[in-house]
């Protein structure tokens, strides 16, 4: 079983998301994408208003375009309030697949950041990555990161992918009563509708 973790905020997933899972799961062969709202990013000091509940139920929604995707509460807020950080999150998956080949899935410009996340050392041995370029952070050089060879080898550089979709931006149309149905699966798009979300 080859499964991937794919995180974010995802507020809202968008088809930038289902692009970006896609082109891994042929590229890498990979029988699971689990997609994974985080209740806190620690990199990230404004938290989301959009609740985990409507981000998780969207993402569900978004989820049903491929019988490889899934929707995943393994990120979901933590009962004290600190923040969900990935080694965490890997190493609860690694113990329960313990014979799965386990992989991170992330754009080019959250990897680039790789030092500044918690333990980055133990995160390359939980899990082979997938990097994704994206707008901005192109994914020649990796120098900068100080990778041994042995780390560099678990990095899976997928450059075929060029999704630019900037969630600011959608969100800015979704306020202004845009149902964006060109940047949102549809069941998405209804779902954001009936809860009135963003407006």
């Amino acid at each position: 079983m080859r499964v991937a973790l794919f995180g974010g905020t995802f507020d809202p997933p968008h088809r930038g998301h289902i692009g970006i899972a896609t082109a891994a799961a042929e590229a890498l062969r990979l029988d699971r994408v689990l997609f994974a709202p985080a209740g806190r990013q620690p990199l990230k000091a404004k938290a989301t208003a959009t609740s985990f509940a409507d981000r998780l139920a969207m993402v569900d929604l978004a989820c049903r375009v491929d019988m490889r995707f899934e929707a995943s509460d393994v990120d979901a807020p933590r009962g004290d309030g600190t923040p969900n950080y990935t080694v965490h999150t890997l190493a609860s998956l690694r113990e329960a697949m313990p014979d799965a080949a386990l992989f991170n899935l992330v754009g080019a410009d959250s990897f680039l950041e790789l030092p500044r996340w918690h333990q980055p050392e133990r995160l390359l041995e939980l899990a082979e990555w997938i990097v994704v370029s994206r707008p901005g952070s192109p994914l020649g050089d990796l120098t900068s990161l100080g990778l041994t060879s042995r780390q560099r080898a678990r990095v899976h550089l997928l450059q075929t992918v060029y999704e630019d979709v900037a969630a600011t931006d959608l969100r800015e149309r979704l306020h202004r009563g845009d149902p964006c149905s060109d940047l949102l699966p549809p069941a998405v798009a209804e779902y954001i509708i009936m809860h009135q979300l963003y407006r």
